[in-house]
């Protein structure tokens, strides 16, 4: 079904250890708006949408897993060499004594993922507008990860997220379009 190549969807660097940075990067990972809530909300539509974009939710479902497997690494590299006082002084003291410096999905406060972040109606338009809310949700959150950090290189990889969510957001609304010219056309026919 896929053919996985070891390696990320993109090189991510970071210049120092920021584990105040892997604290906020948890958004982007189990949060409500992060990669794992939108790899499976787009998973999951894709069974009850039409032919025509079923693909296309397999495509992008799939590429925030690859997403979600950046975020990992970014969240590794700023932590590998924290202290447990440093990880403590950020914020992270609680997710250290449970999981050391395992990632675990949580969002930046430390609530953990709920399957009600995902979002599924049956109906493939409002499915389409809920999936463009959520990739521009996503957008939002990568930009503000980007504003709080100097970290030019760890910056580059939240730049190219940023903008796959833009390019995800554009598909589906994309996708909206086709439907509704489809729902159109067997109206006058």
């Amino acid at each position: 079904m896929w053919i996985y190549e070891k390696k990320l969807q993109y090189p991510v660097r970071v210049s120092k250890c920021d584990p105040r940075m892997a604290k906020y990067l948890l958004e982007a990972y189990g949060g409500a708006d992060g990669e794992l809530a939108a790899a499976l909300r787009y998973l999951n539509q894709r069974y009850s949408i039409p032919d025509k974009v079923i693909g296309l939710l397999t495509d992008i479902g799939t590429e925030e897993f690859a997403h979600l497997e950046m975020i990992a690494t970014m969240f590794y590299k700023l932590t590998k060499d924290c202290t447990p006082q440093q990880l403590e002084a950020a914020g992270l003291g609680s997710h250290y004594v449970a999981h050391d410096r395992a990632i675990f999905y949580k969002d930046a406060s430390g609530n953990p993922f709920t399957a009600t972040y995902i979002q599924a109606k049956g109906d493939p338009i409002a499915d389409l507008y809920e999936d463009i809310a959520a990739e521009e949700k996503a957008r939002a959150t990568y930009q503000w990860l980007i504003d709080l950090t100097d970290d030019v290189d760890l910056q580059d990889s939240l730049k190219f997220l940023r903008e796959r969510e833009v390019i995800h957001s554009q598909r589906f609304r994309e996708a909206v379009e086709i439907l509704k010219f489809e729902s159109d056309r067997k109206q006058v026919f």
